[in-house]
């Protein structure tokens, strides 16, 4: 169950109200007049069952509310309602199952900022998997994993093709790209400083490194492990049960490569680079295909599912 809160200008409001009165799925509808100062208009409030709240959603963007006004949608926990309860048994599918839209671009904007918080996870990220592939330790290089920060711009690209928004592909591939290069950029110089020290040499970048290995090894394995933790991390992301995220980052070897990849030019170690680059861009691809591919078979079912259910729901008895 999700509950909406639309500050709407007063002239708008009543046909806010017929909007979400007239929704299938809509199980409580209450209006405070002259309750909103800044933008001055009045707060209407609904309860709608998950599954029906793209229609919803549209109808207020065809109005223009988000023009002039604020739509909040909020996710209900807890609730106790006969009449919210008829409305998720007549809306189509499970709640779990449904993706509704404006969340998950919400979330993609959010994810794809290029910001100093984002630079400095993607950062300290990197360093981590640098002194991993150093130690040659399979432990940190899945603690690097797990505070890696990319996979939400790689979701991002996915949901930019699907739903056609060239602004949140532009901004998702600049921060991939300006987080990646600055990370490997301070790895290099991290690095370069190690190796003035004597800390690090060239034998811990090329010699033997067993539980590392695979950073530098890519297969084709390493696409198929990318596209399968993808899909799963898009299906968190969409679905309202949670709890796959740590597994994705953990599957894929965005961050480790990003390290091996600062040291290699540390120490001029090409193969290294070379490796370490082409497991980067295999894991990226890979996963953007899967997002990409596993947001459109949502869209494609979700679009013939809310028509059928319509038409059942028209059908039914009263």
């Amino acid at each position: 169950m999700l509950h909406l809160r639309v500050s709407t200008p007063s002239d708008l409001t009543d046909d806010v109200i017929a909007l979400l009165e007239g929704a299938a799925y809509v199980s409580a509808v209450a209006v405070h007049r002259n309750a909103c100062i800044k933008p001055p208009g009045d707060i209407v409030t609904a309860d709608i069952a998950r599954e029906g709240a793209n229609e919803a959603l549209d109808g207020l963007r065809a109005l223009g509310v988000h023009r002039c006004g604020t739509v909040h949608v909020e996710q209900v926990d807890t609730w106790l309602s006969h009449g919210a309860y008829e409305a998720e048994r007549r809306a189509p599918g499970s709640s779990a199952d449904a993706v509704v839209w404006a969340q998950v671009g919400s979330k993609a904007y959010e994810d794809s900022e290029l910001n100093w918080t984002y630079l400095s996870f993607m950062t300290l990220a990197t360093l981590l998997a640098g002194i991993a592939i150093i130690l040659d330790s399979a432990i940190l290089t899945v603690g690097a994993m797990v505070l890696g920060p990319e996979f939400g711009a790689v979701a991002a690209i996915g949901l930019a093709l699907v739903r056609r928004r060239g602004h949140l592909l532009a901004l998702a591939a600049r921060t991939l790209l300006v987080g990646f290069g600055v990370a490997i950029l301070v790895t290099t110089l991290v690095t370069l400083g190690g190796r003035a020290l004597g800390w690090v040499t060239r034998d811990d970048i090329v010699g033997s490194r067993p539980g590392t290995a695979f950073i530098y090894s890519p297969d084709k394995w390493s696409f198929v492990v990318a596209v399968i933790a993808a899909a799963a991390g898009v299906l968190s992301l969409t679905s309202a049960k949670v709890g796959g995220l740590s597994g994705v980052f953990i599957s894929v070897t965005t961050i480790p490569a990003a390290g091996n990849v600062g040291l290699g030019l540390a120490f001029g170690a090409w193969g290294e680079i070379r490796g370490s680059a082409l497991q980067l861009a295999l894991n990226i691809v890979g996963m953007a295909i899967a997002g990409w591919m596993t947001l459109a078979l949502q869209q494609a079912i979700w679009s013939r599912v809310t028509p059928r259910s319509k038409a059942m729901l028209g059908r039914a008895p009263q």
